[in-house]
């Protein structure tokens, strides 16, 4: 993610993968297509002699070395800082790894946000401590190439999960708190078809939400919130410039003939 960013702002941008390929090719191959596109990719092995010496030609030519192993894996590939300073001088480094305090522990996206204290009891819908730590790493490339040849630079994944830990830290969205459900103008409702989100924070937004529902401000809302449909509370949304968003809930497979929820009967 990191080095398409990089593209997009305009990097020529080559990427060493092993003779296996990238393992993202089999969990998802759109999503490989799309982060490489104007990325040049080729198969080494760092592990031969022929491959690292294709990587150092290609290092002979670089600006910054993007990498994403642990310390010991790129000094067996001769990839650690003191080669590549004696070897390449004009050479920048970036080093993605999954915790600068403990970059050899073993780690990864669900871990990280597991220590951090942001998982429940089930997988999260994306992937945290990746793309924010890509995006960690593009003003870290960016800021290397402002740096002295030589430079050394690390991101750690967990580190930048831990910083999404501020809300929490801070009371906002503790069980209760301000936005963790202590405020009924901020929070997520069940409509008669799906789940509305609510964000009226700002007075404004408040005073507005409360006047067009025809209720006290600040009252609950989770009685009112269940009569109309997620389609109702969009175009209520549009009509009153409210900071809100409608989604259904997802259609269930089920036996033909088979009643829904709601009493209907499915096509």
């Amino acid at each position: 993610m990191a080095l398409a960013r990089l593209v997009a702002l305009g990097a020529s941008a080559t990427k060493v993968e092993p003779p296996s390929g990238d393992p993202l090719t089999t969990y998802s191959r759109a999503w490989y297509d799309r982060l490489h596109q104007g990325v040049v990719v080729e198969a080494l092995d760092l592990k031969a002699d022929d491959g690292r010496a294709r990587c150092d030609h290609l290092l002979d030519s670089t600006d910054v070395l993007l990498t994403s192993q642990r310390p010991s894996a790129l000094a067996r590939l001769k990839l650690g800082p003191a080669r590549l300073a004696e070897r390449f001088p004009a050479l920048r480094t970036v080093s993605i790894v999954g915790d600068t305090a403990a970059p050899e522990r073993a780690g990864h996206d669900v871990t990280y946000q597991a220590e951090a204290g942001l998982l429940r009891d089930r997988l999260p819908v994306t992937l945290l401590a990746d793309l924010v730590g890509a995006e960690r790493v593009v003003a870290t490339v960016l800021l290397a190439l402002r740096s002295a040849p030589g430079a050394c630079l690390v991101v750690g994944l967990r580190d930048t999960v831990d910083d999404l830990r501020a809300p929490l830290d801070y009371g906002l969205t503790t069980s209760g708190g301000r936005l963790g459900g202590g405020d009924p103008a901020y929070g997520v409702y069940a409509t008669r078809d799906g789940h509305l989100a609510v964000a009226a924070l700002e007075p404004h937004f408040r005073a507005r939400l409360y006047e067009a529902l025809g209720a006290a401000v600040d009252a609950p809302l989770g009685d009112v919130m269940t009569s109309r449909t997620c389609a109702e509370w969009a175009a209520f949304a549009r009509e009153h410039d409210l900071p809100l968003h409608a989604w259904p809930s997802p259609v269930t497979p089920s036996a033909p003939g088979a009643r829904t929820e709601h009493g209907g009967r499915r096509p």
